[in-house]
């Protein structure tokens, strides 16, 4: 019978996941994301698991809104050209099974910056601060993962706003994966 743990940054964006469902705070950021989500699975039985990585998410396209399953998470402040240069391999993108298509970038930034966010969606259609540690650390212990995000705000100035949206954010959250655990 297969086991699904959630796995969030912060208890907010997790307040409405179903009872029964584990549920994984790791604090913002990817270091903190992958330490947390390794603890996690170091040491179990993950043969029946899936990880559920739940949480908000910026639009770098205007008019997007609604919950994302992303197909790519992007390492996005990483610089994989000079990584590649010396010839090592960057790992900047990770692919994730049965998602949606969208691509998202994720790094260790509160993009708020119209030029920083206009970059990003050169690359990618959304943004977090998680989901590459996430998604890295269950690809290293073989561990399926989906990237379940909801937009809550635009990666504009607006995201100063973030703690006023959350709650609404983690209101659907919580019926999207009281329906995909049934």
């Amino acid at each position: 019978m297969t086991e699904f743990v959630v796995v969030s940054a912060v208890a907010g964006e997790a307040r409405y996941m179903p009872e029964g469902v584990p549920v994984v705070i790791t604090g913002v950021g990817k270091t903190a994301a992958a330490v947390a989500t390794s603890r996690m699975l170091a040491g179990r039985d993950t043969s029946e698991l899936v990880v559920l990585n739940v949480g908000t998410t910026g639009a770098l396209v205007d008019g997007l809104s609604g919950v994302y399953l992303p197909s790519t998470v992007i390492n996005h402040d990483l610089n994989a050209e000079a990584i590649r240069g010396i010839g090592l391999d960057p790992q900047e993108e990770l692919h994730v099974e049965g998602g949606d298509g969208t691509v998202l970038a994720s790094g260790d930034v509160f993009v708020t910056d119209p030029v920083v966010r206009a970059r990003l969606a050169e690359r990618a259609q959304l943004v977090d601060m998680e989901a590459y540690g996430v998604v890295y650390a269950c690809w290293e212990y073989g561990v399926p993962v989906r990237v379940v995000k909801h937009v809550s705000d635009s990666a504009n100035e607006a995201a100063l706003d973030w703690p006023a949206l959350v709650d609404a954010s983690a209101k659907v959250l919580g019926e999207w994966v009281s329906a995909y655990v049934d």
